[in-house]
């Protein structure tokens, strides 16, 4: 009698406890999450990750590890990505560049972001400057778009290279204006505002974190942020669609911050992770924080709100690279 009850209540613990592995091993998650990000320490897409990654530890109970992985264009970072497991403890900040405007416009990319990504959620949007030398007679975009066709040839921009969102975005400027300037490509956005601030360089547009600074002070001066409306820490600053620009809705944002797993992460671990990123963007002294020490704009989407906002840039940008070609 004792063995068989001992035998029975084996089994019956057994069974228990081979019900309660596939639990435990849903649960998400019960180790670290690394995200990887495709650029140096300090810069905008890294501090940006970091600050998100305190609080996403918080709410999630477990380290978030930030792994640098600059070089390459983001290739670098992203192959690291797709060699991952799609488990959800290993995650890539995407930038708009590598999300959207590179894929749309360099078709001999080795990834494609609506199949080799699975899309958690946007962090932060980065609304753009347009801004001119405090030489040049040009205080808005009109006066921008009349001063060169009165000066044709003469007006030149610079951005950090080609392929960037401050060469994209001045393209797109032309495009939809008719006006003509020149690239100039240097190796940073440091780079370019400087020339800009010496009058070497007559344009640029780079992200808010970039140039406030230099506005404030008279190195340099906006005439348009690349946002639907106006921007707390640049108020007197006129908003695209002020300035008479409601067809350059391509610049709006600049670029942006997001997190993206690998393909085939399973969606109950995708919904904990966009929850742990909205609720961060919510918090109302973090974004007050995001807002005033990075201008740039705390955002919460859906998974699928995600991809339908990728899917609808990659068209825009798609149509935009049938005139601007870049190098494979």
């Amino acid at each position: 009698m004792f063995t068989t009850t001992l035998g029975r209540r084996a089994a019956i613990f057994g069974t228990a406890a081979l019900l309660a592995l596939p639990a435990r091993a849903e649960q998400f998650p019960v180790r670290p999450i690394k995200i990887i990000v495709a650029f140096g320490a300090g810069g905008t897409a890294d501090s940006i990750t970091r600050l998100y990654g305190q609080k996403m530890s918080e709410l999630l109970n477990t380290p978030v590890i930030i792994d640098n992985k600059p070089g390459a264009n983001q290739i670098n970072a992203i192959r690291a990505l797709m060699a991952s497991p799609p488990d959800g403890y290993t995650l890539y900040a995407a930038t708009g560049s590598s999300l959207v405007q590179n894929p749309a416009m360099r078709p001999g990319l080795p990834y494609d972001p609506l199949k080799d990504f699975t899309l958690v959620g946007i962090t932060v949007t980065n609304p753009g400057v347009i801004f001119v030398s405090p030489g040049l007679p040009i205080h808005n975009i009109k006066e921008l778009v009349a001063y060169g066709a009165a000066n044709p040839g003469k007006l030149n921009y610079g951005s950090a290279g080609l392929g960037t969102a401050g060469h994209l975005a001045a393209e797109a400027l032309m495009s939809a204006t008719g006006l003509q300037m020149t690239h100039v490509p240097y190796k940073s956005d440091a780079d370019v505002i400087r020339e800009v601030m010496g009058g070497s360089l007559h344009l640029g547009i780079m992200t808010t974190l970039n140039t406030v600074q230099a506005v404030k002070a008279g190195n340099i001066r906006a005439i348009a942020v690349t946002a639907q409306k106006r921007l707390p820490y640049l108020p007197d600053v006129q908003a695209l669609p002020e300035a008479g620009m409601k067809n350059l809705g391509a610049l709006d944002p600049h670029t942006f911050i997001s997190i993206v797993g690998p393909a085939g992460m399973k969606p109950d671990v995708v919904a904990k992770l966009n929850e742990a990123i909205n609720k961060t963007s919510a918090m109302p002294d973090f974004a007050n924080r995001v807002r005033t020490t990075l201008n740039a704009e705390p955002a919460t989407t859906t998974p699928e709100s995600f991809r339908k906002f990728v899917e609808a840039q990659l068209v825009t940008w798609r149509e935009i690279g049938k005139t601007v070609k870049l190098p494979e």
